[in-house]
């Protein structure tokens, strides 16, 4: 009767249609997917729309372009959207799914959760049936559109491991041993902290352990109380990247941590927890449970040449996507880039994400992975993420048609991200070219917010030609990870442009915190017209590569120095020219700036506060007598107001000394309607949160000012 009610459907549109019409399908909450499609007789999913066209494109011998009209209302996806090359639309003709005039509609991979009473503690509490019968864990929950935090000791901050101990039992042939067994030995007093674990719960505690760029979540073999020691076993230690004494670290997943208002915990017996915050009640809180791991997957066949193209979403928000942490947790990995993510597509092209919503997901949110090209997104509001925002390409340098390239990120606000893991980025270029990274706002992230470039050192990349122009990046790494900055690139990038970028609010844990960083074989990069200010180890930073170019920029008010390089090599490494560095505190310059080859000329120097000027252990006119710096100057720049931020020019006649040309740094970040400017703007309470936390780290760090 199902397939008869679709073909009757499919005869009574066409006999309302022309050749080369344009074909509606409507979508409701209160749909069937054995409707017919129209207003009155709408489907009721994304699923079952593309099924429609499907069947309705294979009963036609001609092409017609169609558009799905969404309805108000939230959609619960049972299964994800799986895309193909038979699903693809045509240049002429494309495939659009998109909201209905006024609507906002929510497709959500999770299911709510509902049946809560209050227990003897004060929690509320409800059986899951799915949990206690057929073993169905999460590891988000999302309470009234918000993360919850899944029980953690301690609540703030982390303790301290005393030693590490590891026993290798299979090498391998890398430097990282392929399986291993850590001993994580701690004193009393952090011992002392993670409590009681009842033995229903063993299976289910873990940790996670910070280390410099990246983090380690491991679920634990052994408990020992007599000799204060955790037992966990995986991959071995990367060398560079260890388990150590005075490691950071956290434990989580166990009723004992159940202790602060917003904590939930899911036990082995199906039972959930939670510890409502003040004023939450049943009737005004609506509790929500990822399960899909995945809500769109467009992959076409590469080898094949059968892409999937031309296909548009707008308007719709996907939210409710899950990531179930394997048994063997997660190893650590920089940009958390062995993620999965909640929208991935393969083998795409022409595929455009249009004023879209991702939300409330356990993973990255966009991945365009191999084989991808032309393809935009736009106008996107990404945050509240598990990992990071959009990324491009593959690990791998993939040539011809597995290359992934021209690809559009314009005009998005993607922020909050990291939240499950650390190292996730804003914006992630793997070996991906000629894209325009362009008017983003990026924003409260713990790791970098554009990473660009996937190779260390020399060897072949095809990172080139990327474009990052006019994108505001702030309030980026608080005090959680080191080695990070603003923007972040790596390897051979001819033709990489980083120009006209508001970067400010970088900070780190230990070292790092820039707001340009040229890390391992950086090459053939041009960084211009950027505005960077309030970092905390310097506007730029080099560690090593070749022939970039960093001018007519404006670096101002880092915490310890202004200015970075680490390795001087056999060729010349960067120019450095037209620049204002302008600062409160800390050295002018450090690292290896007395041997690396550096062509630096026609710079602004101006310390606002003393007449001391440090570059690398050198009086100013000590650095010109080591050659450089001929024509530079200690002369005020003459900003309007500096120390508010106010980077405009009361007079032109200092930087007319060192050909510096203005810039509009008003043009810069996101642009549309005041709501959408507004969107942008981080709450309060999270930008005076990073104002403390950079301000009670710097405490550790006075004895290296100057």
């Amino acid at each position: 009767m199902k397939k008869q009610k679709i073909l009757l459907s499919f005869l009574f549109i066409i006999s309302c249609l022309v050749l080369n019409a344009q074909v509606k399908i409507y979508v409701s909450p209160t749909g069937d997917d054995g409707n017919n499609g129209t207003k009155k007789e709408p489907l009721a999913s994304l699923t079952g729309a593309r099924d429609f066209i499907r069947n309705y494109k294979q009963s036609q011998n001609y092409q017609e372009s169609f558009i799905v009209i969404i309805q108000d209302g939230f959609y619960k996806m049972t299964s994800p959207l799986y895309l193909s090359s038979e699903d693809s639309g045509t240049l002429n003709n494309p495939i659009i799914y998109k909201a209905e005039k006024g609507a906002k509609p929510i497709f959500s991979g999770g299911k709510k959760i509902t049946g809560f009473k209050v227990n003897d503690d004060g929690l509320w509490e409800t059986s899951i049936f799915e949990s206690a019968y057929y073993k169905w864990r999460f590891n988000q929950l999302y309470v009234n559109n918000k993360r919850a935090t899944l029980a953690r000791t301690p609540n703030k901050g982390f303790l301290k491991i005393e030693a590490v101990q590891q026993n290798i039992w299979e090498q391998g042939s890398g430097k990282q041993p392929e399986k291993a067994q850590q001993v994580l030995i701690f004193d009393k007093e952090n011992f002392d902290l993670i409590g009681v674990v009842n033995e229903d719960e063993k299976d289910l505690i873990r940790f996670k352990a910070y280390h410099k760029w990246d983090l380690t979540i491991r679920n634990i073999d052994k408990i020992e109380d007599d000799s204060l020691a955790i037992y966990t076993s995986g991959k071995g230690m990367k060398p560079w990247n260890k388990l150590k004494k005075g490691g950071r670290i956290i434990f989580e997943n166990y009723k004992n941590a159940l202790d602060e208002d917003g904590e939930w915990f899911l036990n082995s017996k199906g039972t959930l927890f939670y510890k409502p915050l003040p004023g939450q009640t049943f009737e005004n809180t609506e509790i929500i449970a990822p399960v899909l791991e995945s809500l769109i997957v467009a992959v076409g066949d590469i080898e094949n040449n059968k892409y999937v193209y031309h296909i548009k979403f707008e308007g719709l928000s996907f939210k409710h996507c899950a990531y179930n942490l394997p048994p063997t947790g997660f190893e650590p990995n920089q940009a958390a880039a062995l993620l999965n993510a909640s929208i991935k597509l393969e083998a795409g092209k022409n595929i455009n994400f249009i004023n879209c919503e991702v939300s409330n997901v356990g993973q990255h949110a966009i991945w365009f992975d191999k084989g991808c090209s032309n393809s935009v997104v736009e106008h996107c509001y990404i945050h509240d993420i598990g990992g990071g925002g959009v990324y491009l390409g593959a690990f791998k340098a993939l040539s011809g048609k597995y290359h992934t390239s021209s690809i559009k990120i314009n005009n998005n606000i993607i922020q909050t991200g990291g939240q499950e893991f650390a190292p996730a980025v804003g914006v992630w270029v793997g070996h991906s070219s000629d894209n325009e990274i362009t008017h983003n706002d990026i924003g409260n992230f713990y790791y970098t917010g554009i990473s660009v470039g996937w190779v260390w050192g020399y060897k072949p990349s095809l990172a080139k030609n990327n474009t990052i122009a006019y994108n505001k990046i702030h309030h980026i790494g608080w005090d959680l990870l080191s080695d990070m900055a603003g923007v972040y690139t790596l390897g051979k990038s001819e033709g990489t442009v980083i120009k006209n970028n508001i970067v400010h609010n970088i900070h780190a844990y230990s070292y790092g915190g820039w707001g340009l960083y040229a890390d391992e074989g950086s090459s053939g990069i041009t960084m211009e017209n950027n505005l960077v200010y309030s970092t905390k180890t310097g506007g730029f930073q080099q560690h090593y590569g070749e022939n970039n170019v960093v001018k007519n920029n404006i670096f101002a008010f880092a915490k310890l120095y202004q200015a970075q390089c680490v390795l001087a090599e056999d060729h010349h490494s960067f120019d450095f020219f037209s620049n204002i560095v302008i600062f409160d505190q800390g050295y002018v310059l450090k690292g290896a700036w007395d041997t690396v080859d550096a062509s630096m000329d026609k710079n602004i120097y101006w310390n606002v506060k003393y007449e001391k000027y440090n570059f690398n252990n050198n009086s100013f006119k000590e650095w010109q007598q080591l050659g450089h710096d001929q024509h530079s100057f200690i002369i005020n720049p003459a900003f309007k107001d500096a120390s508010n931020f106010d980077f405009r020019f009361k007079t032109k006649m200092a930087i007319h000394k060192i050909d510096f040309k203005p810039f509009d740094y008003k043009e810069v970040g996101v642009y549309g309607n005041k709501k959408w400017l507004s969107k942008s703007v981080l709450p309060t309470e999270i930008s005076k949160a990073f104002d403390k936390v950079v301000e009670k780290n710097m405490l550790g760090n006075f004895h290296l000012k100057r």
